[in-house]
């Protein structure tokens, strides 16, 4: 399984760190993931700053939505964000620990795969903007017809939620109304496609 290992470390002895002080490390499974990456931007004429990494292997109350910069291969931002309910009760966290992926039609599961970040539009939940996902792989190729699309919920928290999930939707990754905002401004100041892949 490939994860982003988080690890925050505090001091024994004299004095802890500060909170926000986080020490991110990338095992070596999580590496080649990041590689991958930025080979498949270079091929393909994609962003090559940075993209974003979505770890469907770890607990939904925990952030792994990540925006990785390319350059130093160093996590500069992560947040919650959601994934389908499958045959659960939506806005529940039922699945929060084993969500189920497909890419079928009304199966209101989420999808793995490399997607392409495409056009900027109107969305009805969060601030009201979302962006098309292009599915890449014959596992995401149906995203477009089941309208998969990359925005903000308002129910999804800002913070850690853990041993909570963050409430599940139809398959569309969803984060924080504070959490697209930002992540807004960093896709609209991208010349080139952003590369977003959901693995696990």
């Amino acid at each position: 399984m490939k994860n982003i290992i988080i690890i925050m470390i505090c001091a024994t002895f004299s004095s802890c760190i500060n909170s926000n002080d986080v020490v991110r490390l990338f095992i070596p499974e999580t590496i080649d993931v990041v590689d991958e990456a930025i080979l498949y931007c270079n091929a393909n004429d994609f962003n090559e700053d940075f993209c974003i990494l979505i770890d469907m292997g770890m607990h939904s109350g925990r952030k792994r939505f990540f925006i990785v910069n390319l350059k130093t291969k160093e996590v500069e931002k992560s947040y919650l964000v959601s994934h389908g309910c499958g045959d659960s009760l939506w806005s529940g966290d039922l699945t929060k620990t084993n969500p189920t992926f497909s890419n079928v039609n009304d199966s209101h599961s989420s999808s793995l795969g490399k997607y392409k970040i495409g056009e900027r539009g109107w969305s009805s939940y969060g601030v009201n903007i979302n962006y098309r996902i292009h599915g890449l792989e014959n596992t995401n190729s149906n995203a477009n017809s089941r309208g998969i699309v990359f925005h903000s919920w308002d129910p999804v928290s800002d913070t850690e939620i853990y041993p909570r999930g963050t409430p599940e939707g139809w398959g569309c990754p969803a984060v924080s109304n504070n959490a697209f905002l930002e992540i807004d401004s960093l896709l609209k100041r991208s010349k080139k496609s952003t590369l977003m892949w959901i693995y696990k």
